[in-house]
C-alpha cells in the first residue's frame, strides 16, 4: 500500500485501487483552492501510475463534499486559480484511461455534484441530497455546465442548473445521474463489488472503449472506422486477450488484476 500525505486529499493506492478523499470533513468538505490542487495531483498521479486500475472518489466524514467554500469565495479567496485547478482535476478523472468510482453519502452539493459527474460512475448512498446551487451564488456550474446535459438531457439539466433545485439519491437515480443507491449500511460492500467488477475488465480495452465513448459525442461513427479498428488491433495483440481466452477455455471468469509479471497496464501520461 502506497500514501500521499496530504491535508486536504487523501491518495492511498492498494492492490490496483487508487482511492481519492476529500478531507476537510469538519466542514463537509467544501472546495478552496488547496483542495483543488491537491485534487487534481492526486487525480494525475492515478492516471499515469501503471499500478492503478480503478480510482474511487469520496468525501471523509458525514458527507461527501457540500460545494464551494462561501467563505473563502466572500473574502476574496477563490479566483482564477481554483477554477484552472479545478477544470484540470475533473478533465483528468474524466479522460484517464481507467474507470473511476464517485461514492456520494450526505451533501453531494454545488462542486460535489460537479466532481461526481466527472467520474464514470456514481454511487449513493439512501441518505446523499444532490444539487447545484452555483446561479443563486452568481457562478457557473463549470465542472457541470458540458457535462450535465450529456447524463440527463437538455431540459432536467436546465432545471438543475437554473433553478438549483435539491434532488433526493431517489429522484437522482430515476433521472439517470447516478447509477446505484443503496441503504448507508450497504456502501462499503457496495463499492467493494463495482470495484472487483471493474478489475475484471481487460484494462486495454477499458481505456480504448472509454474514449471511444466520450469521442461519441463529436464525430459520426463512420469517420472513426480505422481508429476503432486500430483500437480493437491493439486489445487483440494485447496480454489480456490471451488471459481472457484461457479463462474461457477453462470455464472460469477472467480477472485481469494483478496483471502477470511484466504486464502491468501503462499509465496515461
Amino acid at each position: 500500500m502506497s500514501t500521499v500525505a496530504g491535508t486536504n486529499v487523501l491518495y492511498t493506492v492498494q492492490q490496483g485501487v487508487a482511492r481519492i478523499t476529500l478531507n476537510r470533513p469538519h466542514l463537509l468538505n467544501p472546495l478552496n483552492t488547496a483542495l483543488a490542487a491537491e485534487l487534481a495531483d492526486a487525480a494525475e498521479a492515478a492516471a499515469r501510475d501503471p499500478g492503478v486500475w480503478v480510482v474511487e472518489v469520496r468525501g471523509a466524514g458525514a458527507s461527501f463534499c457540500s460545494g464551494m467554500d462561501r467563505t473563502a469565495l466572500s473574502i476574496g479567496e477563490i479566483g482564477e486559480a481554483f477554477f484552472r485547478h479545478w477544470i484540470r482535476a475533473l478533465n483528468c478523472l474524466e479522460d484517464m484511461g481507467k474507470p473511476v468510482l464517485a461514492v456520494k453519502h450526505g451533501d453531494c452539493l454545488g462542486g460535489g455534484l460537479q466532481l461526481a459527474l466527472a467520474c464514470d460512475f456514481r454511487l449513493a448512498a439512501q441518505d446523499a441530497i444532490l444539487g447545484l446551487g452555483a446561479t443563486r451564488h452568481g457562478l457557473i456550474p463549470d465542472g457541470a455546465v458540458l457535462r450535465l446535459a450529456r447524463v440527463v438531457g437538455i431540459g432536467r439539466a436546465k432545471e438543475l442548473a437554473l433553478l438549483n433545485d435539491n434532488i433526493s439519491a431517489e429522484a437522482a437515480r430515476a433521472l439517470g445521474l447516478v447509477n446505484w443507491v443503496v441503504a448507508p449500511a450497504a456502501l462499503e460492500a457496495t463499492v467493494d463489488e463495482i470495484l472487483e467488477k471493474c478489475l475484471h475488465a481487460a484494462p486495454t480495452a477499458v481505456r480504448h472503449t472509454k474514449r471511444l465513448l466520450h469521442e461519441s459525442f463529436h464525430v459520426d461513427p463512420r469517420e472513426v472506422i480505422e481508429e476503432v479498428v486500430e483500437a480493437q488491433r491493439e486489445c487483440m495483440a494485447s496480454w489480456e486477450i490471451a488471459l481472457a481466452n484461457r479463462a474461457w477455455d477453462e470455464k472460469r471468469e477472467a480477472r485481469f488484476y494483478p496483471p502477470p509479471e511484466g504486464n502491468d497496464l501503462p499509465g496515461d501520461s
